[in-house]
This record gives C-alpha cells, structure tokens and sequence, in this order.
C-alpha cells in the first residue's frame, strides 16, 4: 500500500493541487462572470468575499478590507501583507476608491550542480463604490507592517444631509 492510498482526496491524481493557468478561457470566463455578479451584488453589509473564495484557492490574491463609515469620514483597512508600500498605488476615480498592488519577487540559487530559480508575480485591484460627498483632497493613506489605511473625510455637505428618520409603531 502506497501513502498516496491513505490520502484520500489524492488518491487519483498525480500530482497535488496547482494553479490554474491564468490564459485558460474558462478561467478567464470565470473571473469575468465574477467580478460582473461582484460588482451587480456588492453591499457594504454583504462583502463581496464568498465570490473571491475560488481564487484564493487558485493562488490569485484578494486582500481582506473593511470599511467603516461615521458621521465625518470613511475609514477604509486593507490586510496587504509582503507587499511595500511602493508596490501600491490609491486612487479615487468616477465616486469609487481604486487599491492597486503588484508584487514581483525573484530568487536565485547555485549550489554545486543545482541551479535554482523561482520567480513569483501577482497583482489585484480592489474597486470600492463610495458616496461622490468625499473631500478628496484631504484624503490621507498610511502603510505599516502590511496594513494599509485610509480615511477620506466628508465634505460639509454630506455631513449636514444626515436626518433621523422618526419610526411610528
């Protein structure tokens, strides 16, 4: 009896779980029909996270962001953990907030007659739709240990808008 025998979701593959080819058309199609629902279904109160589950399978990065909102400003937290900061780019284009990563790394090793290079590279782009009330000229965006935070404070305009609502039972 073999080890792979006693494995068994491996028992009939040769080799373990791999990325996906990213030119694959189906793939590609996928993805597609993902970001489509994503952005149709996308709601503050209901994350977009469950659509993003396959690629985090399939090695593609989606970072994890939360977004809080109060009476003075959005608070937007990304988890970018290996990235630098200059590997990220923000920006806030047509009413939505746009985080942009992409990360190379290479590596390379001789020892006798082994040589061996690795070579990895990945990128993501997060798009947020947000209220169009913001000051974005008083945006401000801090990265430390891999944690990315930016506060876009609202203008005069959007602060005095808020009105209870009086619920009569």
């Amino acid at each position: 009896m073999a080890i792979t025998d006693l494995i068994p979701w491996n028992r009939n593959r040769a080799l373990a779980t791999r990325r996906q080819d990213v030119t694959d058309p189906f793939m590609m199609m996928r993805r597609d029909m993902d970001r489509v629902f994503g952005d149709f279904l996308y709601d503050w109160r209901w994350p977009d996270r469950t659509l993003n589950m396959l690629d985090r399978q399939m090695g593609s990065f989606v970072p994890e962001i939360d977004v809080t909102e109060t009476d003075k400003e959005f608070r937007i937290t990304a988890d970018l953990p290996g990235m630098d900061e200059k590997d990220l780019e923000v920006s806030f284009i047509d009413g939505g907030l746009s985080i942009k990563g992409e990360k190379r790394e290479e590596h390379e090793e001789e020892k006798g007659d082994v040589y061996r290079a690795e070579r990895r590279y990945g990128a993501f782009e997060r798009m947020m739709p947000l209220s169009s009330d913001i000051d974005v000229n008083k945006a401000k965006a801090t990265f430390k240990k891999g944690v990315l935070k930016i506060t876009l404070p609202k203008t005069e305009n959007a602060r005095s808008n808020r009105k209870t609502i009086p619920i009569e039972g």
